[in-house]
């Protein structure tokens, strides 16, 4: 079951299959362009420009992620994106009224969002998938209710409760989920990422968080040691301790516990999604590639925060330009036979370019 079988007619096994690699065109000096001007209009308008900045931020990264000599492309409208954050900041300002006003159904309302946050990621996966095309021919997605249910809120409560044993089981939810009920025009896509590869990711991931812990155990036991040192009879120790001791309890917990977390998460997150990616075929015939050194993409992703933190703010366009390229080279499509061709069949049958999909909820995933 956890093995991929390609397309076995005799026309796929006939065609060669070609590696194309995805390639990111965009610069970061192109970018910051779009950017700036995004956040200021932004700020001017009180946030109601940010779904023409959606639109625009969305339209050059689409544009510029090219496979196989095409480019990809964004359909949405900024009405669209507006209409759906309307209805999720209506949503917040009802549930903030209802928990000043009357508590009780404040109670009773959080567990009815509980249980809609995954229609929303059902929508929104739809919205996104169908708002998208390559080669002129658009994604749609089909997954339920159901499936997000159990992708988006059990899987991670499952992880969760289990302290990270079971996160393996949880991805692999989420990512037959995700990609799983993805079309391209009418061509189904497959994603059956097998269990034994999945947790083959998770011990390194695990194995630092062990060690974190405990180098935090440590820290404990010398903030205890320099404590005993403090109530020793030389003033000079005790000075010597009460400032190790302020120093390790302001900055060194506070510290690792995040640094743990997110290099954990990143780790975890790139071998994961090298595994998906490579277990997802589209079509029975065109097979994901995903080579992610999950080294490097946490070095990126931290260094990416701390410039953007550093610069307040600024440096932000050039960390997501450098994560596009990486993640770019590191993706690939393994083909059977020309892309070009393919898509062009797709797109004169008239698959998924209908004007239906355009009349549906803006809800994007990033709301």
């Amino acid at each position: 079951m956890n093995e991929i079988v390609l397309d076995a007619t005799p026309q796929a096994v006939s065609s060669p299959v070609v590696r194309e690699r995805f390639t990111f065109n965009g610069s970061a000096g192109e970018y910051f362009g779009i950017w700036i001007v995004n956040v200021l209009l932004t700020i001017v308008t009180l946030g109601i420009y940010s779904a023409w900045a959606k639109v625009r931020r969305q339209r050059y990264f689409y544009g510029n992620t090219v496979l196989a000599g095409a480019s990809f492309d964004y359909h949405a409208s900024p009405k669209q994106i507006l209409f759906g954050r309307f209805i999720v900041v209506f949503l917040l300002i009802l549930y903030n009224a209802l928990t000043t006003i009357a508590p009780l159904a404040a109670i009773v309302v959080s567990l009815a969002f509980v249980l809609a946050v995954p229609w929303f990621i059902m929508r929104g996966l739809r919205f996104s998938a169908r708002v998208t095309s390559y080669r002129n021919v658009r994604f749609d997605f089909h997954g339920g209710y159901g499936g997000a249910l159990l992708a988006y809120i059990v899987g991670p409560i499952l992880a969760f409760g289990s302290l990270g044993i079971l996160a393996p089981i949880a991805s692999s939810w989420m990512w037959r989920y995700t990609l799983g009920n993805v079309r391209y025009g009418d061509r189904s896509m497959r994603c059956e990422p097998a269990l034994g590869k999945l947790y083959g990711q998770w011990w390194l991931p695990a194995l630092l968080f062990g060690l974190g812990v405990a180098v935090f155990a440590a820290a404990i036991v010398l903030v205890a040691f320099a404590a005993w040192l403090a109530n020793a009879d030389s003033e000079f120790a005790g000075a010597l301790a009460g400032v190790f001791i302020n120093s390790i309890i302001s900055t060194l917990p506070p510290l690792l516990v995040l640094a743990l977390i997110l290099t954990v998460r990143l780790v975890y997150q790139a071998g994961i999604r090298n595994v998906a990616f490579s277990a997802t075929v589209i079509d029975d015939r065109h097979r994901l590639v995903s080579s992610i050194h999950r080294g490097r993409f946490a070095w990126i992703s931290i260094s990416n925060l701390l410039a953007t933190v550093a610069t307040l703010g600024l440096a932000r366009p050039w960390a997501a330009v450098r994560m596009a390229k990486y993640l770019a080279t590191a993706t690939a499509l393994d083909a059977r036979g020309s892309l070009e061709d393919y898509s062009s069949k797709l797109a004169d049958a008239g698959s998924a370019v209908g004007s239906e999909y355009m009349d549906i909820e803006g809800f994007d995933v990033g709301f």
